[in-house]
């Protein structure tokens, strides 16, 4: 019996060990662990992670999440960042705009208080500074638009729409700028199936192409509509001066510029509002650019008669 007892205390003092050894190994590491979040969050740029020595499945499992959090923290970070940047862009873009055609309105407005000016010479004048207005109008209109896609919650109308009559009658409402561009024109006369849209969120990406054209075409616009089983296709398409094919994944952004030596033209506001619009109607946009000839295309969702009976 008495061998038995120091046998139990043996095995019963080993044991005790070996937890107060466990004990005191965690101890160290959750200190060690701790140290390394310190040092995480005084040096946040680097792509430091907590590291552990246990082979306890429930410290694994927890130092897991905490990398997974700090990861994802990261990661908000790098896209407030971006985000930043992004706006400074922006905001700089606007300055610009803005001062452009303000600039020319103060000065041709200065000009025309000179009594030696001929009335010829006075009507040129008005005629700039209207023009500057219209483009500060449009200006105005472009952000009011996408401020309101932004923040609006209200749903689109889905409704069968004709996008070969939404698309003559936005030409028509530019014939006047097409006659002073001088550019050559050609629009598909086709019929198409009707497509599940919203009226007004069309109109103004077929605008939106129609202005994008206006401002960068050297010679010739062109748009073809074109039908597959399920979706109607707008593409439109125009020569350009000069595209990097490394620029079209940053065609639909907000601060991006097709050409940033075009001092009248603005930044991607409009293309940013179409991908926008046709995104919200489960459609898709893409751009591309062969030879020097720059081309949009449009996706829109046919409507069928499945939509008609529901």
């Amino acid at each position: 019996m008495e061998l038995i007892s120091w046998l139990i205390i043996v095995i019963l003092s080993v044991l005790l060990i070996g937890c107060i050894a466990t004990i005191l190994l965690l101890h160290w590491d959750m200190r060690r662990m701790t140290n390394q979040l310190d040092d995480i969050i005084r040096n946040f740029g680097t792509n430091e992670i907590v590291r552990t020595h246990s082979h306890s499945k429930i410290v694994i499992g927890f130092i897991k999440k905490i990398n997974q959090l700090i990861y994802l923290f990261k990661q908000d970070q790098q896209t407030m960042v971006k985000r930043e940047k992004e706006l400074k862009q922006e905001i700089t873009n606007i300055s610009h705009d803005l001062r452009t055609p303000l600039t020319s309105i103060k000065g041709f407005s200065e000009l025309l208080t000179d009594p030696d000016l001929s009335e010829a010479e006075k009507n040129e004048y008005q005629s700039i500074i209207q023009k500057k207005i219209d483009n500060l109008t449009m200006m105005a209109d472009l952000f009011y638009e996408l401020s309101q896609i932004d923040s609006s919650d209200k749903p689109l109308q889905m409704e069968p729409q004709f996008l070969d009559k939404i698309i003559l009658e936005s030409m028509v409402l530019f014939y006047d700028d097409f006659e002073r561009s001088q550019l050559n024109i050609h629009v598909d006369d086709v019929s198409v199936s009707p497509i599940l849209a919203d009226k007004k969120a069309t109109t103004r990406i077929v605008t939106n192409l129609i202005q994008n054209a206006l401002r960068y075409a050297k010679s010739y616009f062109t748009i073809s509509l074109i039908e597959d089983e399920n979706h109607v296709r707008l593409r439109a398409v125009n020569d350009v001066d000069q595209v990097d094919r490394h620029d079209l994944h940053r065609i639909f952004d907000r601060s991006f510029r097709l050409d940033t030596s075009r001092t009248g033209g603005q930044h991607g506001l409009g293309l940013h509002i179409v991908q926008q619009l046709i995104t919200k109607q489960e459609g898709t946009v893409v751009a591309d650019v062969q030879d020097n000839e720059f081309s949009i295309e449009v996706t829109f969702k046919k409507w069928v008669k499945l939509n008609k009976e529901c």
